[in-house]
């Protein structure tokens, strides 16, 4: 089995090198998405201790269509970081690898969600706004051959996202 360390370092180095590298997911117990968000943490915690800083959270695998695609049967969460919101800016490919664009809504909070045990009415009366919004998504695996492991421990195949006026 490969460590949860070894493999955020392998993610990681994608993004400055330009990279992919195999699916994760046969390191792994199949389906596991506790490891797999072990991973993702474990490079959130490495950028936020580089200087980045979070600004959201991202849910992807919502569409029942685009689970079945990827034989999975949940939606999965990423972080998203200030460094990559590009409103109002250019979005620089030579950042990305093998993009792709979606659709999305964002809700905007106006406070935080601290409560482990939150409700369908905690979150929405945390939302301040919902505003049309572009999501660029961008896998760190190869050819996108992605299952729920490897998209999850990719920070759900976070690039970067415009949000709209």
């Amino acid at each position: 089995m490969t460590s949860v360390d070894e493999t955020a370092a392998r993610l990681r180095a994608c993004y400055d090198t330009g990279d992919t590298i195999p699916p994760i997911r046969d390191g792994f117990a199949e389906g596991d998405t506790d490891t797999a968000y072990a991973i993702q943490e474990a490079n959130t915690r490495f950028w936020v201790d580089q200087g980045r800083r979070l600004c959201g959270r991202k849910v992807g695998l919502t569409s029942k269509v685009v689970q079945q695609q990827l034989g999975v049967d949940q939606p999965d969460y990423g972080m998203l970081f200030a460094d990559t919101d590009m409103s109002g800016g250019e979005i620089d490919s030579s950042r990305l690898i093998q993009p792709r664009m979606e659709a999305e809504v964002a809700f905007v909070l106006g406070k935080d969600l601290t409560d482990p045990q939150l409700t369908l009415a905690d979150v929405l009366s945390a939302v301040d706004y919902a505003v049309a919004a572009l999501e660029v998504v961008d896998s760190r695996i190869a050819d996108w051959q992605i299952g729920i492991v490897d998209t999850i421990a990719d920070n759900g195949s976070s690039a970067m996202f415009v949000l709209g006026p």
